[in-house]
């Protein structure tokens, strides 16, 4: 048996599954500008700081290739090329040290026009990577499956931290399970769930999402055991205009099995004072509590 790793293997994290690609090539230069967008600043930066330091190596030691080719190295000090060097690639051009042979001249120019080039892409970058739109939707941690309004109903809730306006705000929910065909071949399967309100036209502060689990529901008549055996998972959707930056936003949240409660509720996030003030606690944000808690006398609970 084989057990040498695949060179084209990588592992991938979708909806809280780990999966394993086997046979999907990697290819840097051709992702390169997505996999600078998608890289966390610590590996960006790391990066990019690893190329200049690469490039600056190079450079000085074609400098060194020639004696005497730079002028007004101080004697004994021939390792002064690199800082030579860091000066040519970043265009400074103090002006103390600088080529003395054609030779010089031919590596001082090849090394300013890779350090124009180095300087647009980096700046290029990092522009983009500032630019991007991002969206900051915070969703519960659990999807509650309970009573409201007299109707079994799966229910969720998301907010804002920017407290800005989101203009226009529209929800999508799918349900995704595992189903397999007569022949025994296993598909993963999403169906949309119909909400109770899918949009909303200002979301600045909380917005509860609910889907009534009724006739046409496709969780109508599922057990926790049905569950169980679909794998069964959700996907949540929220797009909208945010008015702070004028652009369109996207944030996407994951659910599996083991986030769904059942017969819970969420505790309250918003509440009014005598005097007529509203507050909203995030603090609540993700607490649940049993339906029979007051019965019961439990605590709110994650």
């Amino acid at each position: 048996m084989n057990t040498k790793p695949n060179k084209n293997q990588r592992s991938i994290n979708i909806s809280g599954r780990k999966i394993t690609a086997i046979g999907a090539r990697k290819n840097l230069f051709a992702d390169f500008y997505h996999a600078s967008m998608t890289s966390n600043w610590r590996t960006f930066i790391g990066c990019a700081l690893l190329v200049f330091l690469s490039l600056n190596a190079i450079f000085a030691a074609l400098f060194a290739l020639q004696p005497n080719s730079i002028a007004n190295i101080p004697a004994g000090k021939s390792w002064y090329v690199i800082y030579f060097s860091i000066e040519t690639l970043a265009t400074v051009g103090y002006g103390d040290m600088h080529p003395a042979t054609d030779y010089a001249h031919l590596v001082a120019s090849t090394e300013t026009f890779i350090g124009l080039l180095f300087s647009a892409v980096l700046t290029g970058l990092i522009f983009a990577r500032f630019a991007q739109p991002r969206v900051r939707i915070l969703a519960s941690n659990a999807i509650l499956i309970s009573q409201h309004n007299n109707q079994p109903t799966l229910m969720l809730r998301v907010a804002n931290e920017r407290l800005n306006n989101i203009s226009d705000a529209t929800a999508r929910l799918w349900m995704m399970y595992t189903e397999t065909s007569a022949e025994g071949q296993s598909f993963r399967r999403f169906v949309e769930l119909q909400l109770t309100r899918n949009n909303q036209p200002m979301l600045i502060l909380t917005w509860a999402i609910f889907h009534t689990i009724d006739a046409s529901s496709p969780l109508f008549g599922l057990s926790q055991d049905d569950f169980a055996n679909m794998d069964l998972g959700f996907v949540l959707i929220i797009t909208g205009n945010d008015e702070s930056i004028a652009q369109e936003v996207h944030s996407r949240h994951t659910y599996d099995l083991q986030q769904i409660k059942y017969d819970h509720q969420f505790v309250d996030v918003l509440s009014v004072d005598a005097s007529g003030k509203t507050t909203v606690n995030y603090n609540n944000f993700h607490l649940t509590t049993p339906n029979n808690a007051d019965k019961a006398g439990t605590n709110p609970k994650n």
